[in-house]
């Protein structure tokens, strides 16, 4: 049986979105994998942005790390994915059916995001006997994976059926609340709203939200690609022309599926109608994956906070600092649960006045009696 890791922590030094506390999160848990866990330093991969002479944690080599994690994995391995870094979410494409109505995403450092899509296609690749748990610390997380239930969450699900959500004005509301960044039931649930870019007092010390918002995305990607304008309905194809082959497996796909037809309500969109086979299609077409868990610093439509600690003179996220608080209370030698880390996290976030609240999602085989521990 071997442990193998792969962390991701992206500050995105020099951006008007900068983070301080992922890689201090990445390097953490490096060093908790390996003095609690039992992990060899070769079978961990990290990739962070804060050394240009280090493989780059862009879209296509986290990806490629991933499916090599889990390609080369055999049955009895233990497998850890943590990311640490933004969060965002794009509307889903007209005519597909989405439980959010939104693809949540992680942000790699190239703007070339992976979708809650891209992980669930992966995850149902997880040879049996095999456990990959993700842990993910950013804005909107709790959706990272496509359909998978939650077991502890309360994040909002999108109640339309599936003909409803293809109705026009509803795309309209959704899309325009997509520019601002939220969704309608967001408010200020997860962090102060348009702090994304500011630090605020606390108790703690400063906080930064890893939230962000749709035109902060864009225009992190209008640099990256040199084009200005890009409309949010036009994110999908700007990012094929952009990165082409390495673009994620789902903008692809989504791509693939456009017609040449506009007419006058996909002009008001932004985006050129999809395809219609017969009724809205959904996010994915993969069974639910049955060999992965997912740990997420929030729910879907909430926000991950980064916590600078002025007694430590570092930063971390919220969520992944109160991972090593369970651990650091807890006996070493003694096996916690996942659900057990969640509840603990969920609690001391609450006592330090966060309103982000992690949860957990899994195949349903797992409810009971499978809460593997990490």
């Amino acid at each position: 049986m071997a442990k193998k890791a792969l962390l991701i922590g992206i500050n995105y030094p020099g951006t008007a979105v900068e983070l301080r506390g992922c890689v201090n999160d990445v390097r953490r848990m490096h060093r908790c994998l390996i003095d609690r866990f039992g992990f060899s330093d070769k079978d961990i991969t990290v990739l962070i942005d804060i050394d240009k002479y280090r493989t780059q944690p862009t879209g296509k080599n986290i990806r490629d790390a991933l499916e090599t994690l889990i390609d080369k994995a055999e049955p009895g391995d233990i497998l850890v994915f943590h990311y640490s870094g933004h969060g965002t979410r794009i509307p889903t494409p007209e005519g597909i059916f989405d439980a959010t109505n939104f693809d949540e995403c992680i942000t790699p450092s190239d703007m070339n995001l992976i979708t809650d899509n891209d992980f669930r296609d992966m995850l149902s690749k997880v040879k049996e006997g095999c456990k990959l748990t993700i842990i993910s610390d950013s804005c909107h997380s709790g959706g990272l994976i496509e359909n998978v239930k939650e077991q502890i969450g309360d994040s909002h699900v999108n109640k339309l059926k599936p003909a409803e959500n293809t109705n026009f004005f509803v795309r309209i509301f959704k899309n325009l609340l997509a520019v601002c960044g939220r969704s309608s039931s967001q408010g200020d649930r997860g962090g102060p709203r348009g702090s994304f870019n500011r630090e605020i007092e606390s108790e703690e010390g400063e906080t930064v939200t890893r939230y962000l918002p749709l035109d902060s995305y864009i225009s992190l990607l209008e640099e990256e690609t040199g084009e200005t304008g890009i409309k949010y309905g036009k994110i999908r194809q700007t990012l094929v022309r952009r990165f082409g082959d390495n673009a994620s497996p789902r903008v692809l796909s989504d791509s693939m599926k456009r017609n040449g037809h506009r007419g006058v309500f996909s002009m008001i969109l932004g985006k050129q109608s999809e395809v219609n086979t017969g009724g809205a299609e959904t996010g994915s077409s993969s069974s639910i994956p049955e060999n992965g868990i997912l740990l997420s610093g929030c729910q879907t439509d909430q926000r991950s906070e980064d916590v600078y600690v002025t007694r430590t003179r570092k930063a971390y996220g919220a969520f992944s600092d109160a991972i090593q608080t369970v651990l650091s209370q807890t006996r070493k030698g003694k096996k916690i649960t996942n659900r057990d880390m969640v509840v603990k996290a969920r609690e001391i976030l609450r006592k330090q006045n966060f309103s982000q609240r992690p949860g957990k999602m899994s195949h349903p085989a797992n409810y009971v009696g499978g809460a593997r521990p990490l």
